[in-house]
């Protein structure tokens, strides 16, 4: 995710910044158009280029149409991103609570035992990263479950679901050997519950992307938006035409490439969530309870980039 530099409301900032910007994505993109426009514009200046000058409102209808369709498409990519974060938001709070019901419902059960339960959700926390962003989530499990749980886990197809399986089967063994009653072991199964709203949740998000066909046409659209723009404009912008240019296919390539990099808000991409950060604030949270003082750090941006 790009966190914002402190200075993001100066001018310069706005202007000129390109660290958290998207021009280090698109401006392959802009560079063609700008170098087109430029040879055309050339061309037309000794007499070759072919000089077309359509209907001004056929460019018209066609950029409003094109806007209205990227503005379509990243209402949906953000709703998909902010709907990632809100469910995070969900699992954060819902780990806090587990873990302080653990604490305070179980005060017979030993300090290991209480210490394994909290332990197991900072376990589903990374196992459920790693699931969503398609990496290895191995040493995370290794280090967060016991030697059973793990080997239960490892082989596992879908290991945050596995995880919550181990959770759940821990916490009815352990409500049994503190004899809590039934109606706090209730109130704890919830929270487990919400971690497997949270996982089925994420997933539809992950595994239901936008339909290939309309990103296709979309993506088509622009390109050939761009490339018509500077045969429309040199007639009535002349040697301007490529500032011209430039400045819509950033504005045009921007938003595409904005829409695609949200679409999928658990990937590593910089305009994406930062599971890394947030699964990092759980783990201190949790072991701050637990009363631990060795404490990992909060991760921090990297080039205005927090992960």
């Amino acid at each position: 995710m790009i966190v914002r530099p402190k200075d993001s409301q100066s001018i310069v900032t706005l202007l000129f910044a390109l660290r958290g910007s998207i021009i280090p994505v698109i401006w392959p993109q802009v560079l063609y158009t700008v170098l087109l426009s430029i040879a055309i514009v050339i061309a037309e200046h000794w007499g070759f280029a072919l000089q077309f000058s359509p209907n001004p409102a056929y460019l018209t209808l066609l950029g409003l149409t094109l806007a209205i369709f990227l503005g379509f498409r990243n209402t949906v990519a953000y709703q998909r991103w902010w709907d990632g974060r809100a469910l995070w938001g969900d699992l954060v709070i819902a780990s806090r609570d587990l873990a302080r019901q653990t604490l305070n419902f179980m005060p017979g059960l030993p300090q290991p035992q209480r210490r394994q339960l909290v332990y197991a959700i900072i376990a589903f926390v990374q196992a459920l990263r790693h699931h969503l962003r398609g990496t290895d989530a191995d040493e995370d499990l290794r280090a967060w479950l016991q030697p059973a749980a793990y080997s239960r886990v490892q082989t596992a197809s879908n290991r945050p679901n596995a995880v919550l399986t181990v959770l759940g089967e821990d916490y009815v063994r352990s409500a049994r050997d503190s004899g809590i009653d039934s109606m706090l072991l209730c109130a704890m199964d919830q929270q487990v519950n919400q971690f497997s709203r949270v996982l089925g949740s994420c997933e539809r998000i992950r595994n239901t992307p936008i339909p290939f066909a309309y990103i296709l046409l979309l993506h088509r659209t622009v390109h050939i938006y761009c490339f018509i723009l500077p045969f429309c404009l040199i007639s009535s912008l002349g040697w301007f035409t490529p500032i011209a240019v430039g400045i819509l296919a950033y504005t045009f390539f921007g938003l595409d490439a904005i829409g695609t990099q949200i679409e999928d808000p658990f990937d590593l991409l910089p305009n994406d969530l930062p599971l890394d950060a947030l699964s990092r604030t759980i783990e201190i949270n949790l072991r701050e309870m637990l009363g631990e003082s060795e404490l990992p750090e909060p991760i921090e941006p990297k080039g205005d980039v927090l992960t």
